[in-house]
């Protein structure tokens, strides 16, 4: 019985380290809907209900944000409308502005994106829609021009409506598509911001603090690799967060949408955040699929002479993406595309076809290029053949001068 016991307790120790080996690496999001994908290349790393409709809440303005830099320029201004300060439902974020104020473009900007400011989100969709409703219209243009295809917007700050929706998927597109504006990029790091005095307030105390505490360092969720993105909460959407992280030269983009909070009071939208985060960074790194100037493949090219014939394939570019640091390069199956009717004359560099390599659904191509020429055949043997002829001639020219000059020889003998 001991043994059996030992035997068992062996088996039981086995399966648990094989299991944390196994799953270890898996980040454990408790949100209903997330996603975490590399910038650069939009690889996704993790994903939960990614394409699920779900309310977005405040993280609408990263697509407001997106327009209004791509319609305005920082320094025009603003009138703050009536219908920009009614409209605003009590308990959602407002940045005091007044009826009548001409505020400046970048001064919204920050109210926008770093205090989380409803009333500011409004004044830019009237400004550059003319309406709000015209403005959602632009929106909705927008995001099916960025890729988002569950997306639908019927105002620019997130403010609930049964109409208005988007997914984790769809909002980690208009994240990506934002990020690439170096302006963006400043607004969604800040910390804090004050307004500029303007018409109709002047004093400075409309100070906007940003609502994101992965920015804060005074933070318990303080991340310092963390360079924004956007929060968001009402009642209906719960705790929603867009972040983005940037280390060692790589730059990951989560969303978390939904979240609520956890038998011990903390955030699950900034745990989960930070769990994602720690996958991506840890379990992840960039690999090269092929090399520049590799050799894919040998191919005998038609009527190509017997020292060139066999020509050398060769990768034109570098092909690289974000890969498990375990990934199995070996089970990689190139599909090589050749042009037809492959014959000579070829010069080194011709683009010959092209190689792609699928990874994750991805697929990654580079051409294929001549690594040196290929001479043809026929064209070697006439030169051949013409030099043979010319040394014939030579040669029988010599031969007829020689036995003249003997002849000459002979005679003068005599």
């Amino acid at each position: 019985m001991k043994f059996k016991r030992k035997i068992f307790m062996i088996f039981t120790l086995f399966c648990l380290i094989f299991m944390n080996c196994s799953f270890a690496s898996e980040p454990n999001i408790v949100s209903p809907s997330a996603i975490l994908l590399e910038a650069s290349t939009g690889k996704i790393l993790y994903e939960k209900n990614a394409y699920e409709k779900m309310y977005p809440a405040s993280t609408t303005k990263i697509l407001t944000a997106i327009l209004t830099l791509e319609n305005c320029t920082l320094e025009e201004k603003a009138t703050v409308s009536r219908n920009a300060v009614y409209s605003i439902p009590n308990g959602y974020v407002n940045c005091n502005l007044q009826e009548g104020e001409e505020i400046s473009i970048n001064d919204l900007m920050y109210a926008l994106m770093v205090k989380s400011a409803n009333d500011a989100a409004v004044v830019l969709a009237e400004h550059i829609g003319g309406s709000v409703e015209g403005f959602a219209d632009m929106m909705n243009e927008k995001a099916k021009e960025i890729g988002c295809q569950n997306t639908h917007f019927v105002n620019p700050n997130g403010i609930h409506d049964n109409n208005h929706y988007s997914t984790a998927y769809d909002l980690s597109l208009m994240a990506s598509y934002g990020m690439e504006n170096e302006i963006l990029r400043n607004y969604v790091s800040t910390t804090s911001y004050t307004l500029s005095t303007t018409n109709k307030y002047p004093n400075k105390d409309r100070i906007c603090i940003t609502t994101n505490d992965m920015l804060r360092p005074n933070s318990r969720y303080y991340n310092e690799n963390v360079i924004g993105i956007k929060t968001g909460f009402t009642t209906e959407a719960q705790n929603c967060l867009i972040a983005g992280a940037r280390k060692d030269d790589v730059e990951l983009i989560s969303v978390i949408l939904h979240a609520g909070t956890n038998a011990e009071g903390l955030s699950e939208r900034y745990m989960d955040t930070q769990n994602l985060f720690d996958y991506g960074f840890n379990e992840f790194r960039f690999s090269d699929i092929v090399k520049e100037q590799t050799v894919i493949k040998n191919v005998e090219i038609e009527n190509g002479t017997k020292d060139t014939k066999n020509l050398d394939l060769i990768a034109k570019e570098t092909l690289s993406t974000y890969l498990k640091q375990d990934f199995d390069f070996n089970r990689l199956s190139p599909q090589i595309s050749l042009e037809e009717n492959l014959v000579a004359p070829i010069k080194a560099g011709n683009v010959l076809g092209s190689v792609t390599y699928t990874i994750d659904g991805i697929e990654y191509t580079t051409e294929l290029l001549a690594k040196s020429d290929v001479e043809k055949k026929l064209d070697i043997e006439i030169f051949v053949l013409f030099g043979g002829v010319i040394l014939l001639i030579v040669g029988i020219t010599f031969l007829k001068v020689s036995a003249k000059k003997k002849m000459k020889k002979k005679k003068f003998r005599k």
